[in-house]
């Protein structure tokens, strides 16, 4: 019989070659030997950032909005040739018209019509209203003539708000030209504001009809007599940081009536006091 090699042992080495290779394959395929899977890297940077960023538009948004928004109502209220008094329209505004220029002695006192007084007859002098906030009551004669200088004047009762409330009025007023602000004993009220002619009395400090009559009315020359009057004084006439003391008694059978002030037509005004044009 012919010898030589054997078929079958042949074919058993090509299939275990091919098995070999097979295996190779698979574990290529696979990832390599241990067989698990390449873990793909979390971007934790890139996350962070965007989050920081989301937050950032968060912020902007929870603090401008609200800004915007607020001016956007308190525009309504600004007067305009078409609308020269929007504060009419204020619940609760209290509107008289009062003769202007009445002038009293700084010894006398006025027997007003209204408490807090909104107009009439008043002192020469004028209080200081630049964002001028008093510690102490000061004399409604001389707050008087600074609303007819277009002020807002915001009294309120001291002993009707806490310590956050009159600090909540104070950024209303601190600073801010033509206004002014002054504890106001036996009010009947919490809070009072005046300009020339117009009052409004409120309980407190977040109601928003508060703005909306600072709004309307500082600064309103439709409303006011002395447009373009200064609201700044001189120590020597007015002096804010010692100014003359409120006086809570009932005025005497000598006070002037309101129908009486004494009426010169003219205003002493120090010689070298500026009067500021606009706002």
């Amino acid at each position: 019989m012919p010898s030589g090699p054997s078929n079958g042992s042949s074919g058993k080495k090509s299939s275990g070659a091919k098995s070999s290779k097979a295996i190779q394959a698979a574990k290529k395929n696979s990832g390599g030997a241990k067989g698990l899977p390449k873990q793909r890297q979390i971007p934790w940077l890139t996350i962070g950032g965007i989050v920081a960023v989301v937050a950032l538009v968060a912020v902007i948004a929870v603090s401008i909005i609200p800004q915007y928004e607020n001016q956007q109502e308190l525009s309504a209220w600004a007067p305009t040739e078409e609308n020269q008094d929007p504060s009419l329209a204020i619940d609760g505004v209290v509107n008289i018209e009062y003769p202007a220029g009445q002038h009293v002695a700084p010894t006398q006192r006025v027997a007003y019509d209204h408490s807090p007084p909104f107009g009439g007859p008043h002192d020469a002098i004028w209080a200081t209203c630049t964002g001028t906030v008093y510690d102490t009551p000061v004399r409604s004669e001389n707050m008087v003539h600074s609303l007819e200088h277009g002020a807002v004047w915001i009294a309120y009762n001291p002993d009707l708000l806490d310590d956050a409330a009159v600090s909540a009025l104070e950024a209303k007023v601190d600073g801010r030209t033509y206004m002014s602000m002054s504890p106001y004993p036996g009010l009947d009220a919490p809070i009072s504001l005046q300009s020339w002619g117009h009052q409004l009395k409120v309980d407190s400090v977040d109601d928003k009809r508060i703005d909306h009559f600072v709004e309307a009315l500082r600064l309103n020359r439709y409303t006011y007599p002395e447009v373009g009057a200064s609201c700044s004084t001189l120590p020597s006439s007015f002096d804010p940081a010692n100014p003359p003391p409120f006086d809570a008694s009932a005025p005497g059978p000598d006070a002037v009536p309101m129908d009486g002030g004494v009426a010169d037509g003219t205003e002493q005004l120090p010689a070298d006091m500026q009067v500021p044009a606009g706002s």
